[in-house]
């Protein structure tokens, strides 16, 4: 099939479906401006600054012993978002959510723009958590204005009692939210008719799990990726385009 033809079958099968699984990566928020976390364009390549992978840098652990270096990268991720925007692909997954009920988003991105879009929060799972807003560590206290966090020295610090803002994102070394892996498996035990894998590495068990079950059922699963991924052998159909520009094609032949 050609572009054209892969996206009308795409489109056909979600108007038909009830049960849809669009799962976002660094590739949809890429066309926003905003750097992937790797690969081509990517925000890291291999090491730090200080010589330390940047799994070390962004870990837990590092946020802890040594605060003001995690933020460091913390802070180039969060002017990066601040910086950009939620782009057509966002805007377009939304609409796609409007129209149906029963359409989840599954997304590994930390920048919110999906909420900033419109996708309702009752069916998005933000499964790495979110830059904003931040919180201390010691008394609780939220921040909302991360711009503003961001121009204290780092590592930013609460106004209140002095203790290390954090954002409610997942750093390397910590367990992903009880609460959000808990809300995936119960929709995925329920089953989708279709899956679309859209801008991902597909590279996490709880990315490749929903896809491959979906299949398993006789279901539809579609990559939408310029790039070649781990799925990408696997998938029913490879777009191999941007995501912004495929979502928009992608919504107006669902119209």
């Amino acid at each position: 099939m050609d572009y054209a033809q892969q996206v009308q079958t795409l489109a056909q099968a979600l108007q038909q479906a009830e049960r849809i699984l669009l799962i976002t990566g660094a590739g949809l928020s890429a066309d926003s401006g905003l750097p992937t976390y790797r690969g081509m364009g990517g925000l890291y390549n291999g090491h730090t600054d200080e010589g330390m992978p940047i799994e070390q840098a962004l870990s837990g652990t590092m946020l802890r012993q040594r605060p003001e270096l995690c933020w460091k990268y913390l802070a180039q991720l969060g002017q990066a978002v601040l910086a950009a925007a939620p782009n057509a692909g966002h805007h377009a997954i939304a609409a796609l959510q409007q129209r149906k009920g029963q359409c989840w988003v599954l997304t590994q991105n930390i920048d919110g723009y999906h909420r900033q879009a419109g996708s309702p929060a009752a069916r998005l799972i933000e499964i790495h958590g979110q830059l904003a807003p931040l919180f201390c560590q010691s008394c609780g206290k939220v921040s909302e204005n991360l711009e503003a966090c961001l121009a204290q020295p780092l590592p930013p610090c609460c106004d209140t009692c002095g203790g290390v803002l954090r954002p409610p994102v997942v750093l390397f070394e910590e367990m992903l939210v009880d609460d959000d892996i808990g809300r995936l498996y119960r929709e995925v035990a329920k089953g989708f008719e279709v899956v679309v894998l859209i801008g991902t590495s597909a590279s996490f068990p709880y990315i490749l799990e929903p896809a491959l079950r979906c299949q398993q059922a006789g279901g539809l699963v579609v990559e939408i990726n310029p790039q070649r991924s781990a799925l990408s052998e696997r998938v029913d159909i490879a777009i191999a385009a941007p995501a912004s520009s495929t979502l928009q094609d992608l919504l107006t032949s669902f119209s």
